[in-house]
């Protein structure tokens, strides 16, 4: 009896597991079948195969648009605002999980109660700082905003990370006469690589897909990122949808290729997060 249990439960999981990675995928696999489509053929029969892999479309997107620039823009502003961040927050958490003074539950619980707050919440004072800064419609603009951003998540992976690591390491470079940036450089950083990646993949692809604020504070076609641009592309192919999917094929693209090779390392790092905090 416990036997056939065992099996119905385990068939229900899979049935589960199935449906569930059924509508996760099928979208994209949609949008990259339907980029290789006519228009003729996404109306009239929109879940049929493609009759032929040309790639005409993807020419015609790079031809008719600035979408290398808007790639670029967006592969900058992700990239910059990932490296500051992965430094300055990881020096933050390696101070909150090794050093104790007052306060210091309070400071990071407050830094960490950030990921509650919708950022429309916190548009207003975004933008109207920005504002003051004269840096409205800028890159710059967006590196501080992403930076930002991150400290939450950050915070939380590499706090756990750091607290993972034996303070033996530590207090063996202090009896060397080892200072605290030498410490945390020489010692802690390179055994915190795990950590450090986790925060560094799930930071650049949140900035590699944020649109509020990009639009929000960008107008001109010169700071534009790559999804503020999609959202153009709907009035520019409005009525080409074959040309529209394969721009949302090559957007979306480079994040899924990003977390399928990194997927377990991530997925690894949070378990090990939520364990040891």
């Amino acid at each position: 009896m416990n036997h056939i249990k065992k099996i119905i439960q385990s068939v229900l999981i899979y049935i589960v597991l199935g449906f569930t990675v059924i509508i996760s995928i099928f979208p994209i696999i949609w949008v990259v079948f339907s980029s290789f489509k006519t228009n003729a053929q996404i109306l009239s029969s929109p879940f049929s195969l493609p009759t032929s892999l040309g790639f005409g479309a993807y020419q015609a997107v790079f031809k008719q648009t600035d979408f290398l620039m808007y790639t670029l823009n967006s592969l900058l502003i992700a990239a910059i605002s990932t490296a500051i961040s992965l430094v300055i927050y990881a020096m933050a958490a390696y101070v909150i999980a090794r050093y104790d003074f007052k306060g210091k539950n309070l400071v990071y619980s407050l830094f960490v109660i950030t990921l509650l707050v919708p950022s429309q919440c916190k548009a207003q004072p975004i933008f109207s700082l920005i504002i003051q800064l004269n840096l409205y419609d800028t890159k710059t603009a967006l590196v501080l905003v992403y930076i930002a951003a991150g400290m939450a998540m950050s915070l939380f992976i590499l706090k756990n990370t750091f607290m993972s690591i034996p303070k033996d390491f530590s207090e063996a470079a202090w009896m060397e006469g080892s200072g605290f940036l030498r410490t945390f450089f020489s010692i802690n950083l390179p055994m915190a690589k795990s950590g450090m990646a986790t925060a560094g993949i799930l930071m650049f692809l949140g900035n590699w897909n944020e649109y509020f604020f990009a639009m929000l504070l960008t107008t001109s076609p010169a700071c534009r990122t790559l999804p503020v641009a999609l959202a153009s592309f709907n009035e520019t192919y409005s009525y080409n949808y074959t040309n529209m999917f394969a721009a949302l094929t090559m957007a979306i693209l480079p994040g899924i290729l990003i977390y399928a090779f990194a997927q377990d390392q991530v997925t690894n790092s949070i378990v090990a997060s939520g364990i040891k905090g």
